[in-house]
C-alpha cells in the first residue's frame, strides 16, 4: 500500500512539473510573440516589460532579447549585461557577440568591440562581418596596415563586394601601395560606376 501511495505521489509529482513547464513555455512564447510586435510599433519598454514578466536568467533566449530590445531602447549599460550573459550561457555564440557590439561601440568602449570581433574570429577566422568591422575601427584608428589586412580577408571571401573593395583601396593608398590602389579603385568603379570616393582615390593618384 506504501509502494502504491508512493507511485502515486510521484506521477503526479512528475505530472504538475510538466504541466507548469508546459504553462511557463506558452507565457515564453507569448511574451516573445508580443514583444516582436511591440517593437514593430517601437514600444520598445512594452516589449522590454512583457519579457521581464518571464525572465529566467538561465535562458540564452531572453537574455539575448532583452538585449537587442534594451539597445534599441537606449539602455545601453542595461544591453551589454543582458548580452554578456548570453554570451556566459553560450560562450560559442557568434550572434550574440556580434550583439554586444552594438551597445559597447555606442558608448565608444572600443576595447571590448574589438575582444568580441576577436573572439568571433577564434570561433570562424573568415567571419566576413568581424574582419570588415575590425578593418573599419583600424582604418579610424589611422592604422592603415593592420586594416588591410582585415579587408584583404574580406575582398578574398568577396572579391566583387563593393564595400570591401573601396576600404581595401583606400588603405593600400594610406601605405603608399599606389599600383595596388589604382586597379582595386578601377573595380570598385565596375561594380559601381561614378562612385565618387573612387573616383577621388583615382585623383589623388595621378596628381
Amino acid at each position: 500500500m506504501r509502494l502504491f501511495k508512493t507511485i502515486i505521489l510521484t506521477l503526479a509529482g512528475l505530472f504538475i512539473g510538466t504541466y507548469s513547464y508546459t504553462q511557463d513555455f506558452d507565457a515564453i512564447q507569448t511574451a516573445f510573440a508580443q514583444s516582436y510586435t511591440d517593437e514593430y510599433k517601437g514600444e520598445y519598454s512594452n516589449a522590454i516589460d512583457g519579457l521581464k514578466k518571464v525572465y529566467d536568467e538561465n535562458s540564452y533566449e531572453i537574455n539575448l532579447r532583452l538585449g537587442w530590445l534594451s539597445y534599441m531602447s537606449g539602455f545601453f549599460t542595461e544591453s551589454l549585461s543582458f548580452y554578456q550573459k548570453a554570451i556566459t550561457l553560450k560562450p560559442m555564440s557568434i550572434e550574440a557577440k556580434l550583439g554586444y557590439v552594438y551597445p559597447a561601440s555606442a558608448i565608444g568602449k572600443w576595447e571590448l568591440v574589438k575582444k568580441q570581433y576577436n573572439d568571433i574570429l577564434v570561433l570562424d577566422p573568415q567571419n566576413v562581418t568581424a574582419n570588415y568591422r575590425l578593418g573599419s575601427i583600424y582604418y579610424g584608428n589611422e592604422d592603415y596596415a593592420t586594416a588591410s589586412k582585415y579587408f584583404e580577408k574580406v575582398v578574398n571571401f568577396f572579391p566583387f563586394d563593393h564595400d570591401a573593395l573601396l576600404m581595401y583601396a583606400w588603405t593600400n593608398f594610406k601605405v603608399g601601395k599606389t599600383r595596388e590602389a589604382e586597379v582595386l579603385f578601377h573595380k570598385v568603379l565596375m561594380n559601381t560606376p561614378d562612385d565618387t570616393s573612387a573616383l577621388e582615390g583615382l585623383g589623388l593618384i595621378k596628381k
